[in-house]
């Protein structure tokens, strides 16, 4: 049995990525791996093409632990403690708290659906990289895109050389889609929502471990979450679990976990980064945590602003601004403002970014915020074009264009997101958590009933 995301030899490769990324002198290590027969270069997916022989296992094991051992120099600029980084942080921005009840629902609605919507539209491309979502396009007579993904037309030399997501193309390509089928940028969220009707807003990070060991099953779980699963069955403590063999701390798996938390704290971005900060540090440190807490303040701002750039300069205030996660933000700010949004310019935008992080592997947190934030900015506020922006990107489609969609979501309510993308959702989410399938309209209801006003929120 091959495992995704778990095997130590895989694990290995990707530790030497991450550790040199955090400062540490992997030299050694890598060379020992190489001349034991170990490769050391990061799968694209979750294992491998080879399984490793159990002697090479044990090593990588063991240098994985090496590595673990090995100080990575400090970073004042990018702690992992709330205090230090709170210090770090710029001033909150003084937004309007919390709308009343039916503009609050409406934004609810417009956030749960657009965040289907954006993940649905990524989903079948989800692991093909960019040149060939643009292959694909062309051969369906789709590009630039501006709708659901098809295979109708599409030639079979294209589809043997770019293959669909084997789970995701039965369920999410335009002949087929019926109703948002299970994700976990979706499974997040409802889980997140669980949390505190459990809890409220005091949970703890040993409440989110508790949380996953009753409610999400193991296989739907993956990366740095997967690696922390283990670590919480293994009974190690926080924030031990973001660490052990986990080289995937600072990917996207925290991002996709936290807007709601800004849902339900309307206005407040320093309230819902804190609230994220306390999930995210299960399984991720660094960029890691701060992609979590921007997508929390994305989301409380969306709540309350009018304008995808009010949304942006809010939730600025929620990330370290000397980290390489600001950076990322303001390059793909700064590339989406002087993007008009023809389909050159957007390809110009997009090998900007690439440029500066095509290095990173496909689930990495950096290249996905960039692209986020280039999305949001270059698409004005469009629902579908900032969608499209953010899965022609070609990183992690449908967890990018996940966040873009509930962001502009939540800013247009689900009226002003068009039934071109409304309309196949049929208004429900498919899950394998507890309670099986959920309506939109009822998990805004809940959520509704969590939101605070403003000065109800405590941040510490």
């Amino acid at each position: 049995m091959r495992l995704t995301w778990a095997q130590p030899e895989d694990l290995l490769a990707h530790e030497l990525v991450q550790s040199a990324a955090e400062g540490r002198d992997v030299t050694a290590v890598r060379e020992r791996w190489v001349a034991a027969g170990g490769d050391p270069v990061p799968a694209v997916s979750g294992a491998g093409p080879v399984p490793a022989p159990p002697a090479l296992r044990t090593l990588a094991r063991e240098l994985l632990d090496e590595l673990a051992a090995t100080p990575a120099p400090a970073s004042p600029a990018e702690p992992d403690e709330w205090e230090a980084i709170a210090a770090l942080l710029p001033p909150a921005p003084q937004l309007a708290g919390r709308p009343d009840d039916d503009a609050c629902r409406e934004r609810l609605v417009g956030a749960w659906t657009g965040r289907a919507a954006g993940c649905l539209l990524g989903k079948p491309v989800e692991k093909i990289p960019r040149q060939g979502i643009e292959e694909i396009l062309r051969a369906t007579g789709r590009w630039p895109l501006d709708r659901w993904f098809t295979a109708v037309g599409l030639p079979d030399d294209v589809a043997a050389r770019w293959p669909w997501n084997r789970r995701s193309a039965p369920t999410s390509l335009e002949e087929n889609i019926s109703g948002m089928p299970e994700d976990d940028d979706l499974n997040y969220p409802i889980l997140a929502l669980a949390l505190l009707e459990r809890h409220g807003h005091g949970f703890t990070t040993e409440d989110v471990a508790q949380l996953w060991l009753d409610h999400l099953p193991a296989g739907r779980v993956f990366t740095a979450e997967r690696a922390a699963y283990r670590n919480i069955l293994d009974a190690r403590p926080v924030p031990g679990t973001a660490t052990h063999h986990n080289p995937f701390r600072e990917w996207i798996g925290a991002l996709i976990r936290t807007d709601l938390l800004g849902w339900v704290l309307p206005g407040d971005v320093r309230a819902a980064a804190r609230l994220a900060w306390v999930d995210a540090r299960l399984s991720h440190t660094r960029n890691g945590v701060y992609g979590a807490m921007w997508a929390a303040a994305l989301g409380a701002a969306t709540m309350v602003c009018d304008s995808v750039e009010e949304v942006l300069d809010a939730a600025d205030a929620a990330v370290p601004p000397a980290s390489r996660l600001a950076a990322a933000v303001r390059r793909g700010r700064e590339a989406g403002a002087a993007c008009d949004g023809s389909e050159p310019s957007v390809r110009g935008g997009l090998d900007r970014l690439h440029a500066a992080y095509g290095d990173l592997h496909w689930v990495h947190t950096l290249n996905n915020a960039a692209t986020i934030a280039f999305a949001l900015t270059a698409g004005r506020g469009d629902f579908g074009a900032s969608v499209s922006i953010a899965v022609t990107a070609g990183w992690d489609t449908d967890s990018a264009a996940a966040t873009v969609g509930a962001v502009v979501g939540g800013l247009l309510g689900a009226d002003g997101i068009g039934e071109q993308w409304t309309a196949p959702l049929e208004g429900r989410i498919a899950t394998s958590l507890p309670g099986g399938e959920q309506r939109i309209t009822d998990l805004a209801e809940r959520t509704l009933a969590l939101a605070v006003p403003l000065a109800a929120a405590v941040t510490p």
